[in-house]
């Protein structure tokens, strides 16, 4: 009889990572455990079955084999039924109850990870720089080395768990383990504490971190500095720093990816008539041809004249939006020939605003059709 696939068994896909296929394990050997299942040898060739796949999978390199060979390339490396059911099963479920049967628990843990909002300004997002930041956090107690047990003393078995760091209960046929409650599954206690830390093992302390910002960054990018988060408890490693990016809001451009937008005001006359306009990028100024004619709301690209994103070469445009201002404060003069430019535009049918035009012809034809 042929053999199912590994990753049918597990139910999982064949990019599984090891926590995956250890909680799909513990899902069927859970529901299908001989203890569970007496005298049910359906049950118990699916445990044995599951057991195989996992004991294959989570050997990365049986795992590897198995990927490129299928189960030709793992074929008598496997226990298969002559596993020990009670001990495999003690193995798997250690993680649920705070650790194996009968062994040891080390009582090191590793500590948290931190995260820290940097807020930079658009040009150190788009040029990349570095940032000294202050950040308090824990360190390792220097005078006990982590232990939390005063200089020259040890910490000592628990004297509940025997060192284990869980107990056992006895629910009718099914044995279970939960983490001591006296030590809380360190399996040590500390009779003699540090009296830096007072058997913590860590100590508060503010550090200063030069963190490299790499060109390109955005809202929402992070970087990792591993290792400089909160101290492990009893010793163990620290854990990591995520040092969050936020780009204040720029006084004159605006970020859309690789893009850059901008709005450019120019005058009356100079809409009209046209011309060459200074604009700013972050490579400096450079001339912008303005045609005549120009209508509000125009939009001009500048190409390669926006951002270059993280692990990226290519550059993104600037664009460059139109506003048209309308003339205030003005002369007697200046009006006279305002005037005298309308008076020649109603004469010559107003052909110099020809979305004018027909926006009235289409509103006076809304009307008549509404008497009608």
């Amino acid at each position: 009889m042929s053999k199912r696939d590994y990753y049918e068994v597990l139910n999982v896909s064949q990019d599984a990572d090891a926590a995956a296929l250890k909680k799909a394990y513990r899902r069927i050997a859970m529901k299908n455990h001989p203890d569970k299942n007496p005298d049910n040898p359906e049950a118990e060739a699916i445990f044995k079955e599951a057991n195989e796949a996992f004991e294959v999978l989570s050997d990365s390199q049986k795992r590897a084999r198995y990927d490129q060979y299928g189960h030709a390339g793992v074929d008598g490396q496997t226990s298969g039924g002559g596993a020990d059911f009670g001990d495999m099963f003690g193995d798997i479920f250690g993680d649920i109850f705070g650790g194996g049967r009968g062994g040891s628990r080390s009582h090191v843990r590793q500590g948290a990870d931190l995260r820290y909002n940097l807020e930079i300004g658009l040009e150190d997002a788009v040029r990349g720089t570095t940032v000294k930041i202050d950040i308090p956090t824990t360190v390792s107690c220097g005078s006990c080395g982590g232990s939390g047990a005063k200089k020259g003393s040890k910490p000592v078995d628990c004297s509940t768990c025997g060192g284990v760091g869980q107990v056992r209960m006895q629910q009718g046929f099914f044995t279970v383990q939960q983490t001591c409650p006296r030590c809380q599954g360190a399996g040590k206690q500390i009779k003699d504490p540090c009296y830096v830390c007072h058997g913590s093992g860590a100590v508060k302390e503010n550090k200063t971190l030069s963190v490299k910002v790499p060109a390109g960054v955005d809202t929402g990018n992070r970087i990792r500095l591993r290792g400089e988060g909160q101290a492990g408890e009893h010793g163990g490693p620290s854990g990591d720093l995520y040092v969050e990016m936020h780009v204040k809001p720029h006084a004159i451009f605006e970020r859309e990816g690789r893009d850059l937008y901008c709005e450019i005001p120019i005058g009356f006359s100079d809409a009209v008539l046209g011309g060459d306009l200074e604009v700013p990028t972050l490579d400096g100024k450079v001339k912008l041809k303005i045609p005549h004619e120009t209508q509000t709301g125009k939009l001009f690209r500048l190409r390669g004249k926006g951002i270059t994103q993280v692990n990226s070469s290519a550059r993104g445009d600037m664009l460059c939006r139109v506003l048209v201002e309308t003339p205030v404060n003005l002369t007697k003069k200046q009006k006279q020939l305002m005037q005298e430019f309308k008076t020649i535009q109603e004469k010559e049918g107003n052909r110099q605003t020809p979305k004018k035009s027909t926006w009235f012809d289409g509103v006076r034809h809304f009307i008549d059709e509404l008497r009608t």
